[in-house]
This record gives structure tokens, sequence and C-alpha cells, in this order.
């Protein structure tokens, strides 16, 4: 693993643990055999004013981000990310749609697609996600939920 992806993975593993005990994130994933789809959502002021604009993100009170990852179970019994397409929705609580623009981002092999959504406070939110693993025919369907609140 290079210096860098290692970097990225401990910078997010930090986040996700900070959101997590802050009550505001939400990470998870889904088993679907020979794939994993994993997401975690959280506000986007959790992100750092540089790190937010590196990523061209909006950092507001109003605005979560959520990030989709395509896994395979690797030949040394470890997760590999895998490359694809993620598309999706979010509905509010009176179902109201909202389509994710999501964004792919490589870093070395790091594979992961980011999309931002509004909300309003403690709106809870359902998203449901699509993701195709390049080189397979399969759909991968995630459906989640996820209430943040304006901080």
């Amino acid at each position: 693993m290079t210096n860098n992806i290692r970097k990225h993975w401990l910078a997010t593993l930090s986040l996700v643990c900070l959101a997590l005990f802050t009550g505001q994130s939400q990470a998870g994933s889904k088993d679907f055999g020979e794939f994993q789809v994993h997401w975690s959502v959280f506000p986007s002021t959790f992100l750092a004013p540089k790190i937010a604009s590196e990523y061209n993100l909006n950092r507001s009170r109003s605005i979560g981000i959520v990030n989709i990852s395509i896994m395979r179970e690797g030949e040394q019994s470890g997760l590999e990310p895998v490359s694809g397409q993620v598309e999706g929705k979010v509905l509010n609580d009176v179902q109201q749609i909202k389509f994710l623009g999501f964004r792919r981002v490589q870093e070395g092999n790091a594979v992961y697609f980011i999309s931002e959504y509004q909300y309003g406070n403690a709106e809870l939110m359902t998203f449901e996600i699509t993701a195709r693993p390049t080189g397979s025919d399969e759909e991968l369907p995630v459906r989640f939920t996820h209430t943040l609140f304006n901080d």
C-alpha cells in the first residue's frame, strides 16, 4: 500500500470515527457474495475547508455527503476496491426525490464515489443507491436511512 493511499485511508477512518462518535454519521455495508457495497453519510461541515476545496465539495450546515465504495474479496482474503458506476436518489420524509450526482474519486488503488445532497435539520432521509462493478452485469442495490442535524 503506497504512502498516499495509507494517508487517505487513515484520514477517512479518522473522519468516520469522529463522525460516528458524534452521532452525526452513519456507516454501513451490504454483502452481495463476491462484492460488497460500503457507505458512509456525514455533514459536509465535518470536512476541513482544505479537504472540501480539494474535492470541490460545499461546506454548509444543510449539505450532507454520501460516500459509496464497491469492494471485492481479493486473492489474499482481503477486500479490494473495485471501480464501476454508482447512481441513486435520496428521498426526504415526505417522499420528495432528489437524484444524486456521484463523482468517482480514485487515489492510488482506492476508488470511491461521492455525492452531495441537501437536508433539513432532523430530516429523515432515505437513500436508494445502485452500484455496478466494472466487468460485472450485476446490479448491487442498497437502501438505508439516516437523519442529520444542523451543527
